[in-house]
């Protein structure tokens, strides 16, 4: 496995290659949800390449930044162990500039739910995004369905900017509890955790009645509530998979999503019905 710190080092290794690349974006603390994607591009691929990064222009101000969880030493065993190719961990110096062109989110999906509240968030993400697929020119590219308003705005840049990439979603990877995995989740104390479920159960209360036949959004948004009582709920949303607002749940074309703060962890869940 090599292990690049540098752009143009990456670059000229990227020239080597042939065939079918994998990539997986990640700020570290690598957990059994990035392991998912990385065993699954190892899978549909000839070479795998994983960046680990803690992308600065993502993080709004007072956010955690800074106590950002770093297991560097875990998180090269981890890929080493999965067969991964190549690891690319730049400093922010090799991949920002002082004086550098930004990019702009879609202004309709960018500034609701995650983007209201954390307004240029993604402005961030997809500037991180655009120029690691231009460092590793990867075939396929793989993200998890957690982060749904992320994946579905980097969806959009490929399809809107023609970039040459597939963007392979996969699933959310939960612990044997039900929580939705998360780097976030190590600041979380063990009663916490116990808080933490009550996100997942609140999916599981409306999907259940959505099957009972329950389709108005906002009686689903109240039975959410209602399991979530203890939490500061930040949001609860159904939305379709262009994340446009919904009054009726549309099956097969729905997301519910969930921000909440546990203690002072924020933690966000989906599920896609």
């Amino acid at each position: 496995m090599k292990i690049f710190n540098n752009a143009f080092d990456l670059i000229e290794f990227r020239k080597t290659l042939s065939g079918n690349i994998g990539f997986v974006p990640t700020m570290g603390a690598l957990h059994q949800g990035h392991i998912s994607l990385i065993k699954t591009s190892i899978t549909e691929n000839d070479f795998t390449i994983v960046s680990i990064f803690v992308n600065p222009t993502q993080f709004l101000a007072g956010e955690d930044f800074n106590t950002y969880p770093k297991r560097h030493e875990a998180d090269l065993k981890i890929c080493s162990l999965a067969g991964v190719d190549a690891i690319f961990m730049p400093s922010i110096d090799d991949i920002y500039f002082e004086d550098e062109p930004t990019l702009q989110a879609p202004q309709k999906q960018s500034y609701i739910l995650e983007g209201q509240k954390r307004p240029g968030h993604f402005d961030g993400v997809l500037r991180v995004v655009l120029k690691l697929f231009n460092l590793v020119s990867p075939t396929n590219a793989y993200f998890g369905k957690k982060d749904a308003q992320q994946l579905f705005l980097i969806q959009n840049m490929v399809k809107t900017f023609f970039l040459h990439v597939n963007i392979i979603p996969c699933e959310i990877v939960r612990d044997e509890l039900g929580l939705a995995l998360s780097s976030r989740n190590a600041y979380l104390s063990e009663e916490e955790k116990k808080d933490a479920l009550n996100i997942s159960k609140s999916l599981k209360i409306a999907t259940k009645a959505i099957i009972s036949g329950e389709r108005n959004c906002e009686i689903l948004k109240e039975k959410m509530q209602e399991v979530m009582q203890d939490l500061e709920v930040e949001y609860i949303e159904i939305t379709n998979r262009e994340f446009k607002r919904l009054e009726s749940v549309d099956i097969k074309n729905s997301i519910i999503l969930v921000a909440a703060r546990v203690g002072t962890t924020r933690l966000i869940d989906n599920i896609w019905v």
